[in-house]
């Protein structure tokens, strides 16, 4: 016989309910999508074995299960860091933190338009709530006040430190000279090279802002969220970052044109 229904259980319920939405929020339009398909296949097949009394197939999926969740977890080693990372900038965790800085964007657009305008390749990496310390200690550490001119030192072709990125924590240049992890996506654009997949790479690692200007070309990209937006000018990466920080939707990615 069911019990009553009472107002915890609907709680119980609702609980779940936000933490399924909330999974598969985190998973969709990854490859942990098609990977979590396959173990729920992996899953079904087991429970036929058992229903149709499958020994040899039922003894082997039980001996391999371990080794199988012991393999998502190294697979999905990425998507569990970028999954708990949300969860540690929530709103709620993140009034434990104390106040957030002001980033003033001047220096990084001026200096971003003056590279370009100069074809000097060069990529800026805005720290936001996800730490960068890891990738800070890659390069070579700076701690100094942000500004044009140290920038454009940084990042001139006869300097050591001008092949790596610029890390800003704050109005500081935390380090130069860094590297970060590049994207692998086999479907991007040929035309982007190392630097936009250097960009785009710490950008789905972290929730970092990434600035990339291409030396080829002479235009600016900025990256943020693994997605990448194309050919900006001035006024443009000034909305753009105002849009980041200040946690609005920017405007759609734009598409490299043709």
């Amino acid at each position: 016989m069911l019990g009553r229904f009472e107002l915890k259980d609907l709680l119980d319920i609702s609980v779940l309910a936000f933490i399924l939405y909330q999974a598969l929020r985190l998973i969709r339009g990854t490859r942990a999508w098609q990977m979590i398909l396959g173990a729920l296949s992996i899953v079904l097949f087991y429970y036929t074995t058992r229903i149709m009394d499958l020994r040899a197939a039922q003894i082997f999926l039980e001996t391999s299960l371990p080794y199988l969740i012991f393999g998502l977890v190294v697979v999905f080693q990425s998507e569990i860091r970028r999954a708990l990372a949300e969860i540690g900038k929530s709103r709620i965790l993140r009034a434990f933190r104390g106040s957030s800085y002001e980033i003033r964007f001047d220096e990084i657009i001026l200096s971003s338009t003056a590279l370009a305008t100069q074809r000097i390749g060069g990529l800026i990496v805005l720290e936001r709530d996800i730490g960068l310390k890891n990738y800070i200690e890659s390069g070579t550490q700076i701690d100094a006040h942000l500004s044009y001119h140290l920038l454009m030192t940084i990042f001139n072709p006869k300097g050591p430190l001008h092949d790596g990125a610029v890390i800003i924590t704050g109005n500081r240049i935390a380090a130069a000279g860094c590297l970060l992890p590049l994207n692998s996506d086999p479907y991007l654009s040929k035309e982007l090279g190392t630097r936009h997949r250097a960009g785009i790479g710490i950008t789905t690692e972290t929730d970092s802002v990434a600035l990339i200007i291409s030396e080829e070309t002479g235009r600016i990209s900025a990256s943020k969220g693994g997605e990448i937006s194309l050919n900006l000018d001035g006024p443009r990466l000034r909305r753009f970052l105002q849009a980041a920080f200040d946690n609005r939707k920017e405007e759609p990615p734009l598409r490299a044109s043709t």
